[in-house]
């Protein structure tokens, strides 16, 4: 594609090895092109996730969102479920960082994003 890049966002189930399969061959992809790849892990307090579920923008953009009951207990159940954030030291990509935006606007999370990678 002519594209200048990609963003592809997931969310990891840290502790199931075939997550793990999954990232390593969706990066392969785009590595074995010559694609660089860079890991952006956010992370959220539970109450932040419930409120900007219930945003307005989040509502409009994502469908399955609309249906607020479900979202919250479907959120709720995957982060009794899965261990959804690394580990220190588990993501050893050399182009990783890790940002809390609890207390951060879509927009700042992007400029330490930009920061970070010198994009």
């Amino acid at each position: 594609s002519d594209l200048e890049g990609l963003i592809f966002t997931y969310v990891w189930a840290f502790d199931h090895p075939s997550d793990w399969e999954y990232i390593e061959n969706v990066c392969q992809i785009f590595e074995s092109r010559g694609g660089d790849v860079y890991f952006v892990e956010l992370e959220a307090d539970l109450n932040e996730r419930l409120e900007r579920n219930k945003s307005p923008h989040r509502l409009e953009h994502k469908p399955t969102k609309r249906n607020i009951e479900w979202s919250e207990n479907n959120l709720k159940k995957s982060m009794e479920k899965y261990r959804l954030n690394s580990l220190e030291g588990e993501i050893t990509n050399p182009e990783y960082i890790r940002i809390n935006n609890t207390n951060r606007s879509a927009v700042e999370v992007a400029k330490v994003i930009k920061e970070k990678f010198q994009l």
